[in-house]
This record gives structure tokens, C-alpha cells and sequence, in this order.
């Protein structure tokens, strides 16, 4: 066994020779040697084999100088070294640097990729929702193509278009009380009816916007039409709202076409609960009440003075008549407009038409309740729509109703006034601009032109452009409050 010790040992040390050096004893002393620092404990003479002795004097530059001296040395210096030999006085980066900005570049170049790859992560998510939301827009609309079946059919008694550019726009809001619409009244079998017709006329410049409304009382000639279940109605002289009920939409647009000589480009039915949602998107819209209103019918209880409505109180408050003013279907005729009014100015002023956040809820509250014809059926129709109205001002954007009275057989119905009411049709045909100013202001200016006390210099022999018809009327700019 001590054999086996002795050989698994390795040779007895001989204490006439120094151990030879370990590895790492060799490596410690080249270590020290490079810093300058002397080894205390080992003797100077003794040193390590000789090829790492003349590696070190050819590092600290104390081999032999016969061959060259301190230059040569120098210069061993700088071969042996390689990158740590510096660019010189020209200022150029030095190959000992080269290796830290390399890992600097590869740091920065991991970094660009990954940035790139999120910001393509975050373009592919954001196309993604922009479709989804594109998508969900346009599946809301609801397209009448039977209307415009119906419309061509009789395409050869409608009226021409007389200015290419400009827009003729059919509103009709729908008073059916079938589905979610059932608490707002009796469900007669879901039967629709006409409750606000609007005609709004975008001029070809698209600087003004004009809305007629048409009451739904007012006498008029409804041509023959089919009805749902196909069959066709007499020509009648009835109120005009029973176009809707009989013949639908068709039978609407082609009613006020007869009426006014105005082609009918598009035409878009809104439901209670579609007007409601758009009120609600843009955060309510501001009124001011000279009384308080509590209208049981219109769902409605509200005190007076200034205040802002929701979507279930506005829609009360434009469908309210017996318990506000003289409870005619004039008055309520012009709180729509005024209502309507006051909604397109919180639009504009609120930036919701230029911000495509604040746009988005008013577009899906509008288009979840709306039905088009096939022309505006698609969100981009829409939108073209919406972008050619958002530059109009405010004051241009105005609300009238048909110059009309009541009618001569029954004080219950309206008729036209003519040839006021003639005189603003051909002015919206041929895109002429129309005036509007408050019902008061309009009678105290009749009373003077019937005295002769316009105020005006008596110019009877010079000419003088003909005046632009002047209605009564309001226009978003109004402030409900300081009426």
C-alpha cells in the first residue's frame, strides 16, 4: 500500500531543487510581472522556462536590445500588441476601441430591431381594430332596397336634378311603437308612421345646409303607391304623414318630389332609440326652459332654466306637445329645429366631427337605428357625407318649416302658404340662398313693409338685386338661452 501512496504522490521532493511551478503560480508571476510589481518572496535569478521568460521581457521590454534597442522594442511592442497600438495625432479612434463600439453597435442594432418589431406589432393591432371598427360600422346600417326598386319604377315622373353638387337629403323619423319603441306608445301591429319629415338641402359648396321641416298635418297629394303587401292605393289629397303609413319610404320621397319639384337624392329613417343614442355619445345637449315641463305622455318631468338633456330626456322634450306652449304641432315643429340646432353646435364645437374618438360612438349610436338607400348604405358614404357638413358654420346651418296655415276645411290640418312656400322650393331646386330669422323679428319687419316704414331711403328708379327670401326660421348658432 505505500507503494501505491507514494506513486499516486508523485516523486519525493528533492530539497537541493526548487519546486517547479505550478500553473497557476506561472500565471500569477506573469500577472506581476506585467503590473511591475516584483515577486517578494521568490529569488530574482530564478524564473520560469525560457520561452515565457523571453514572452515577458518582450512585454516589459528588458529582452535583448541588440537587435534595435529601445525603438525595436518599441515596435515588438506594437506588433505584439496589435489593436492596442494607437491611430497617432490625427485623431483617429484607436483599435483598442474598436472592440466596445462594436458591442455598442450590436447593442443599438438589437435594440432598433426589437423597437421595429413593436412598432410593426403595434401598426398590425391598430389596423386590426381600425377594421374591426370599420366593419362594425358598417354592418350596423340597414339598406332599403325596396324603396329604391319602388323609386325606379317611376323613375320617369321624377324630377330632374338641376345642380349636379348639391344634395337632397330626405330625414324621416320614424314614430313606430313596435320593439324597443313599445313603451313610447300603443303597438298597432308594428304600422310605422311619419313623426318629423326634414328635407335638408347641402348647397354645392357645401357653405350652408338648410333643413324644411314638413308637418306631418299638412295637406297634400299622395300619388298611388304600393303598400307591404302589394297592392296599390288610390291618389288621395289626405295629410302627408299617410304616405309613410300606407307606402313607406317610396311613397315619401315621391310625395315631397310632387310638392316641391325637388329631386330626392338620399333618404335616411331614424328610429326613437337611434336619436336617444346620439344625444347620449356626445355627452347631452344644453337647453333652456322658460317653464317647467311634467309630461306624463313624453315620459318628461323637467324644471325651468338652464340645463343639459340626455338621450331619454331629448327625445321627450322634441316629442312633447300637449303640455308645452299652446300644445300645436307648430311649436313642437320648432323645438326639433332648435333642438337639432343646439346638437349640431356641441358637434362642432366639441371637435367630435374632426376627432375620430369622439366620432366613433356618435357614428355606431347613429347608424345602429338607421336605414339608407343604397347610395349611403356604407360607412364611407357616410362619412364623405359627415366630412363635406363639418366646415359649414354654425349660423349657416339653418331650420325652417314650409311656409304653411291652417287649413281652410279643417283648422285641425295645415296647408301651404303660396307663393311663399313655392318661392322657398324653387330657391332650394335651383341651390339660391335662403334666409331665416326668429318668428318675431319676421312679423315686426311685415308690419313695417305694410306701413311703409322699412327704413329704407326711397330709391324707387335705381334697381336693385332681388332680395334673398327671408323665412322664419333659427340656426345652430342660436343660444337657446337668450331667446
Amino acid at each position: 500500500m505505500d507503494a501505491d501512496v507514494t506513486d499516486s504522490a508523485g516523486p519525493p521532493s528533492d530539497p537541493d531543487r526548487p519546486a517547479e511551478d505550478k500553473p497557476q503560480d506561472r500565471s500569477r508571476d506573469r500577472s506581476r510581472e506585467e503590473s511591475g510589481r516584483p515577486e517578494d518572496d521568490a529569488p530574482q535569478e530564478e524564473s520560469p522556462a525560457a520561452p515565457e521568460t523571453d514572452e515577458a521581457a518582450a512585454e516589459t521590454g528588458e529582452g535583448d536590445s541588440t537587435e534595435g534597442g529601445p525603438a525595436e522594442s518599441d515596435s515588438k511592442a506594437g506588433s505584439e500588441t496589435g489593436p492596442k497600438a494607437a491611430a497617432g495625432a490625427d485623431g483617429v479612434q484607436t483599435w483598442a476601441d474598436r472592440p466596445k463600439d462594436g458591442i455598442v453597435s450590436a447593442r443599438r442594432s438589437h435594440w432598433l430591431r426589437w423597437t421595429a418589431l413593436a412598432a410593426s406589432f403595434l401598426v398590425l393591432v391598430a389596423a386590426g381594430v381600425g377594421w374591426w371598427m370599420y366593419k362594425k360600422l358598417d354592418g350596423n346600417i340597414t339598406t332599403d332596397t325596396s324603396a329604391a326598386a319602388e323609386l325606379k319604377a317611376y323613375e320617369k315622373e321624377r324630377p330632374t336634378p338641376v345642380v349636379m353638387d348639391a344634395q337632397n337629403i330626405l330625414l324621416i323619423g320614424s314614430d313606430s311603437r313596435a320593439g324597443d319603441n313599445r313603451k313610447y306608445g300603443r303597438d298597432d301591429g308594428g304600422s310605422q308612421r311619419s313623426d318629423t319629415t326634414i328635407l335638408l338641402h347641402l348647397a354645392a359648396d357645401r357653405k350652408s345646409a338648410t333643413a324644411v321641416s314638413i308637418p306631418r298635418d299638412l295637406m297634400a297629394e299622395i300619388p298611388s303607391c304600393r303598400t307591404g303587401d302589394d297592392k296599390k292605393t288610390r291618389e288621395q289629397f289626405t295629410q302627408f304623414n299617410t304616405a309613410f303609413e300606407l307606402g313607406g319610404t317610396a311613397c315619401t320621397i315621391r310625395t315631397v318630389e310632387r310638392m316641391t319639384g325637388i329631386r330626392i337624392d338620399h333618404h335616411m329613417v331614424v328610429d326613437f332609440n337611434g336619436f336617444k343614442d346620439m344625444v347620449d355619445a356626445v355627452n347631452g345637449v344644453e337647453i333652456c326652459l322658460k317653464e317647467p315641463i311634467d309630461d306624463k305622455d313624453a315620459h318628461l318631468e323637467l324644471p325651468a332654466g338652464r340645463q343639459k338633456l340626455n338621450g331619454e330626456q331629448a327625445l321627450g322634450y322634441v316629442r312633447a306637445r300637449k303640455s308645452i306652449g299652446n300644445g300645436s304641432d307648430t311649436e313642437r315643429m320648432e323645438r326639433q329645429q332648435q333642438f337639432l340646432g343646439a346638437l349640431v353646435n356641441k358637434m362642432q364645437s366639441n371637435g367630435v366631427l374632426l376627432n375620430p374618438t369622439r366620432l366613433y360612438p356618435v357614428l355606431d349610436a347613429a347608424t345602429k337605428s338607421l336605414t339608407t338607400d343604397p347610395g349611403l348604405d356604407s360607412l364611407r358614404d357616410l362619412y364623405d357625407l359627415v366630412r363635406g357638413m363639418r366646415d359649414v358654420p354654425t349660423e349657416q346651418v339653418q331650420f325652417l318649416t314650409v311656409p304653411r296655415q291652417p287649413y281652410r276645411n279643417n283648422p285641425n290640418r295645415d296647408e301651404l302658404v303660396e307663393p311663399d312656400a313655392g318661392d322657398l322650393f324653387k330657391q332650394l331646386r335651383e341651390d339660391k340662398p335662403v334666409a331665416v330669422v326668429p318668428a318675431d323679428e319676421l312679423e315686426e319687419a311685415e308690419r313695417d313693409k305694410e306701413s311703409g316704414q322699412d327704413g329704407k331711403p326711397d330709391d324707387a328708379g335705381s334697381e336693385s338685386p332681388t332680395p334673398t327670401p327671408t323665412y322664419s326660421g333659427s340656426s345652430a348658432a342660436d343660444d337657446l338661452c337668450k331667446q
